[in-house]
């Protein structure tokens, strides 16, 4: 598998696992009024089908990401997210507990199509038209999610730094997404630099952004 591939499998991998920890406290909170054999199933099959719908909604993004320009906006868009991810505290999901395992499953799908838009931005930036890599992505961070949230949690508590990382891995592939603009490409064909330089300084100023926000004394 050449590097390209394996970067862009990577950088999925890590932005579900940074933008998926809602869906796993939108899991446990669906399902925990099940008995526990029903509460695993719930989560089989409510996850089951959730990647699926994800993958669906991935592909009908990477065909619309084909319109002039969108490519900008989305990328524009990303970077707002990941300035979000860094500046404002999560909300805990209203979620009510369902007493049957069909409620259940269905509670977590829907719950994960209106909460997965900027996962679903951000994987179709990430994957390059490459939908098998969405599929493959996914399939390997929707178990971290599930099954490590509570570490993932821990560890975002324990070394905010992490947050930052997974800010600058949403920054660096809005970058690539407005590179890939096609109606921009003569423009950026004209300065080289830009390749590398964009990327760079677009994760430095969310980073310098969140940061600030986070840290009122550094305004002074």
């Amino acid at each position: 598998m050449e590097w390209e591939l394996i970067q862009a499998m990577l950088i999925i991998i890590g932005i579900d696992i940074v933008l998926g920890g809602d869906n796993a406290i939108v899991i446990a909170l669906a399902s925990r009024n099940l008995p526990e054999k029903q509460r695993n199933k719930a989560i089989l099959f409510g996850t089951g089908l959730a990647i699926i719908v994800r993958v669906l909604l991935t592909a009908v993004a990477l065909y619309l990401l084909h319109i002039p320009f969108l490519r900008l906006i989305g990328g524009v868009l990303l970077i707002y997210i990941a300035i979000k991810l860094l500046t404002e505290e999560e909300e805990e999901p209203d979620i009510k507990a369902s007493d049957s395992l069909l409620s259940a499953i269905k509670t977590i799908v829907f719950a994960d199509i209106v909460m997965g838009f900027d996962n679903v931005l951000a994987i179709a930036g990430a994957s390059h038209d490459n939908i098998l890599l969405v599929a493959m992505g996914l399939l390997v961070s929707v178990p971290i999610i599930i099954w490590g949230s509570k570490i993932i949690l821990r560890l975002m508590e324990r070394f905010p730094s992490l947050v930052y990382i997974g800010a600058g891995i949403l920054a660096y592939t809005a970058a690539e997404m407005i590179l890939e603009e096609r109606r921009l490409r003569i423009f950026f064909e004209q300065f080289d630099s830009l390749q590398y330089v964009m990327p760079l300084v677009t994760i430095f100023l969310v980073i310098a952004w969140g940061y600030r926000n986070n840290n009122p004394a550094s305004q002074a």
